[in-house]
């Protein structure tokens, strides 16, 4: 089941928008895994375990699926950004839960689970933005290479250091070899050295380097700004673009020469055409509905 919106305290209580993923309505010492806030078309997840680094665990992956798909289809929602609690952003899975040789089966669910909410980023209908202040490793690494526009803090650094402990990081090698050039991947995953932000951005893992105390403002301009377009445009534009990756040249123009004419279609295909014609705003319907 969905949690609940936590009802607005007096004074200064949290605000009307504020979520977590626990489901309960009681106050509790512990800090709940992530924190979801929604407002104005923009979704926030917060990592927030800082004082385990904000690590994968089982748990914490199963917070972050469900508020990536939480209300998803709404058309009050936009944009996702994924951001962290604390001076690490997210330092990959939670090495207790694979300490046991002997739990296979919790590890493939570790792993599964994972997988899934790394495919599930690039699956959903609205940009999925990265907001990185800090140290990303392993399959925290992963995740900002999945998101599909990563922001990051001049201090940020990025690094896959599996190997150094005798885990080879497999998986995210996954989302960082479809992110950055093979040898600079490789040379990530061989050695485990991190990535400066600034390396970062040359070789494409992250989209802009700012500074830290201009993070959150360049971060919501870009949100803002894919709030002013139509869901359903983007929403067939990120499906498109992603499909066309895995195919060959002649493929891929075949399909999104078809996906154009069928954006066409759309009431929000024309309502933008006529609207520029017109010289006035669009008047976005959010709809996967066709012209009639």
């Amino acid at each position: 089941a969905s949690p609940p919106k936590r009802p607005r305290a007096g004074g200064g209580g949290r605000p009307r928008w504020f979520y977590t993923n626990t489901g309960r309505s009681d106050p509790s010492p512990e800090p709940t895994l992530t924190v979801r806030r929604q407002a104005g078309g923009v979704r926030n997840i917060i990592l927030n375990n800082p004082r385990k680094r904000n690590a994968l665990s089982l748990s914490m992956l199963q917070s972050l699926r469900e508020d990536l798909l939480h209300d998803v289809k709404s058309k009050d929602l936009r944009v996702i950004i994924i951001s962290a609690e604390g001076p690490v952003f997210c330092s990959g899975h939670d090495l207790k839960e694979l300490s046991s040789e002997d739990d296979v089966k919790h590890h493939s669910q570790v792993f599964e689970i994972c997988a899934e909410v790394m495919t599930l980023i690039q699956k959903l209908p609205v940009p999925v933005i990265a907001k990185v202040n800090g140290l990303a490793t392993a399959a925290g690494c992963q995740l900002v290479a999945s998101c599909d526009i990563a922001v990051a803090s001049e201090r940020s650094q990025f690094a896959t250091p599996g190997v150094n402990i005798g885990l080879f990081c497999s998986t995210p090698a996954v989302a960082l070899g479809r992110s950055l050039p093979r040898k600079v991947a490789l040379e990530m995953l061989f050695t485990g050295e991190p990535l400066s932000a600034q390396e970062a951005l040359m070789h494409g893992l992250v989209s802009k380097v700012v500074p830290e105390d201009k993070l959150e403002e360049e971060t919501m301009k870009i949100s803002h700004k894919i709030c002013e377009s139509s869901k359903s445009v983007l929403a067939l534009g990120k499906a498109t673009f992603y499909r066309q990756m895995t195919q060959d040249l002649d493929t891929a123009y075949r399909m999104t020469t078809q996906v154009m004419v069928d954006n066409l279609t759309l009431r929000d295909g024309q309502e933008g055409i006529e609207a520029f014609i017109q010289k006035r705003k669009p008047v976005w319907s959010h709809s996967q509905d066709e012209k009639k």
